[in-house]
């Protein structure tokens, strides 16, 4: 049987995206593969190892023809942070309005974006079913154990590439190897009537046992990143939606993984937190796994392209302003006296901002005491910005819509600036898994059936690592020695106090706050918020809580409001139901409630 022709110049020539690294030099990270091949060329160890490739660059979401790079984002700063209380759309009123019904959660399954990211993910799972089934009529010429680490990092992606549907949607369906045939387009139509958590665990499970410690070609997959994605997929199996209590199995499951990553010694805190940002330190002793970035600029679709639309106004990038910080967001880094978080009464009173202030005007930052985690993750006026120049609001494209605030963990530092013509484009990776993670969700864990004294002192590790003052020391900026958020010389630019928990938890309730609080300042702008609010079934109430402020500021918030049993998943995209038809019914049934 012949397979349809594929174009692997198409696939392959962006794979660096998923594999290349500042450091690496590997021979299969230089391929420059050309025209087309059949499928018995394919059923070769070079033809496999070209579509494990293939099936790795999917997992930054983007690289179907006709689709829009955001829409796919495997950092979600649509699904994960516009939706949330961390972000607005950004930008102005008319641009990308089907984020704009998102960011107000009136979500239907007609939007594009929901569509291009069904397509995103099932993509990448069709390229890891087409390793495995193309593997099997490999005869020769691969090793047993090339073998089983080819298996085990196509099913590690196959996890993880459902794993993030299942965040997406209730309701989604599992595809294997064992129904999937890239020559019949009907064995893809595979009901979604199925919790899909045990099928996800079983790939992870599989992937941990078979895959090396460490993988001597960069963004591989490790034993401890499938360890670390099972661990968190019993996270998001550790709270009822619904109720928002806990599943203590579950937790203890994730436990379990955690104390092992933890014990294992192989990761720690970078020293500065602003090193989990920055195209110099990427794959670093507290990277677990990151989504790879192309560092050259031959190739810009290998770049980070995702993230493309969520820069500042001004030069050089000139475009876009989308995905601006909330004032809630901001709000939430002020600290009391004693440099700890105001858990219930940050968003009282609003940190000063420049909204409608001229660019020209004398401006006066917010005095009162501040987490230094802030100015890592939000760009606000009077600032040093991402190492390059004070943002002021020329960075900013309508003030009047959204806001003084612009995004920045995703920007590389000008030593990095710009991939080809697009200053837009960098090869800052996407750590989207880390050690950080990993001591949250450890805390986490002890909250609810551990030790609360342990929490504590997992909390207060990240705590230190935030307060180093390491992370503030000068810095040659355009030719001048200036502390990173310094305007005059030897001067902070804003007031950073932050401290440690010194009192010991007792309270439950109040310890499970301050770890959630925790995660939010450190994860900030990432993606992972409104996933954390829908895993800990607080969703309703915390971003209810957020409109009815939050609309007083943003005028096209007015009416939206979020519905409690509805609004924590999105609908199915009604192209991925027209499509699911198999001898005249769908395979694929809509979440109820929608």
């Amino acid at each position: 049987m012949k397979r349809t022709v594929i174009n692997i110049k198409h696939v392959l020539m962006m794979l660096a995206a998923a594999v290349i690294s500042l450091s690496c030099s590997d021979e299969f990270l230089e391929r420059s593969p050309q025209g087309s091949i059949s499928e018995e060329e394919l059923a070769s160890p070079d033809g496999v190892e070209g579509l494990l490739i293939g099936a790795y660059k999917m997992t930054t979401g983007y690289g179907l023809e006709g689709q829009s790079s955001w829409n796919g984002a495997v950092d979600n700063w649509v699904y994960g942070g516009v939706t949330s209380d961390d972000a607005y759309k950004g930008t102005d009123a008319g641009d990308q309005p089907e984020q704009s019904f998102l960011e107000r959660y009136d979500f239907q399954p007609t939007n594009n974006h929901l569509k291009n990211k069904w397509r995103a993910l099932y993509k990448g799972i069709a390229r890891t079913n087409d390793v495995l089934n193309t593997l099997k009529n490999v005869e020769s010429g691969i090793s047993d154990a090339r073998r089983q680490q080819i298996v085990a990092e196509a099913r590690f992606l196959r996890g993880f590439f459902h794993f993030e549907a299942r965040k997406m949607w209730r309701k989604v369906p599992y595809i294997s190897d064992e129904v999937f045939d890239i020559n019949d387009l009907e064995s893809s139509k595979v009901p979604n009537d199925k919790e899909i958590w045990p099928d996800i665990e079983e790939d992870l499970k599989a992937a941990m046992d078979v895959l090396p410690d460490q993988q001597t070609e960069v963004g591989r997959a490790t034993k401890w990143a499938a360890m670390a994605f099972l661990a968190k997929a019993y996270m998001y199996q550790g709270w009822d939606n619904a109720t928002g209590t806990a599943n203590t199995d579950k937790l203890q499951q994730a436990k379990a993984l955690l104390e092992e990553i933890v014990a294992s010694g192989r990761f720690q805190l970078m020293e500065k937190f602003e090193e989990n940002f920055m195209v110099g330190t990427r794959n670093n002793v507290e990277s677990i796994f990151e989504i790879q970035y192309n560092i050259s600029g031959a190739n810009q679709q290998a770049s980070n392209e995702t993230t493309t639309l969520n820069y500042p106004y001004t030069d050089p990038w000139g475009c876009c302003g989308f995905y601006q910080p909330s004032q809630n967001l901001v709000n939430a880094y002020k600290t009391d006296a004693n440099g700890l978080p105001l858990l219930d009464t940050f968003n009282e009173e609003d940190v000063t901002n420049d909204q409608g202030i001229a660019w020209n005007a004398d401006f006066t930052p917010y005095q009162g005491p501040l987490d230094p985690r802030l100015d890592h993750t939000v760009g606000r006026r009077g600032i040093l910005h991402k190492g390059f120049k004070i943002h002021g609001s020329d960075f900013i494209r309508d003030q009047n819509y959204a806001g003084p605030y612009s995004p920045k963990k995703h920007l590389a530092e000008p030593a990095f600036f710009g991939i080809g013509a697009n200053p837009r484009l960098s090869a800052n990776n996407y750590r989207i898994m880390r050690y950080s993670m990993i001591l949250l969700w450890l805390a986490e864990c002890e909250v609810e059936i551990g030790s609360l004294e342990r929490a504590r002192e997992l909390v207060n590790m990240i705590r230190e690592r935030a307060a180093n003052p390491n992370g503030f020391v000068p810095k040659a900026i355009q030719g001048a020695e200036r502390n990173e958020f310094t305007i005059v010389e030897g001067e902070p630019a804003a007031n950073y106090v932050i401290n440690m928990y010194d009192v010991p938890w007792t309270d439950k309730a109040s310890a499970r706050k301050a770890v959630r609080m925790e995660a939010r300042l450190e994860f900030a702008m990432e993606g992972h918020r409104f996933f954390d609010l829908q895993r800990w079934g607080i969703s309703a109430q915390v971003l209810n809580e957020y409109l009815e402020e939050e609309r007083t500021k943003r005028t096209y918030l007015k009416d939206a409001s979020f519905t409690k049993g509805k609004n924590e998943y999105y609908p199915i995209p009604l192209e991925a139901i027209e499509r699911s038809y198999l001898k005249g019914t769908p395979t694929l049934a809509q979440d109820p409630a929608y």
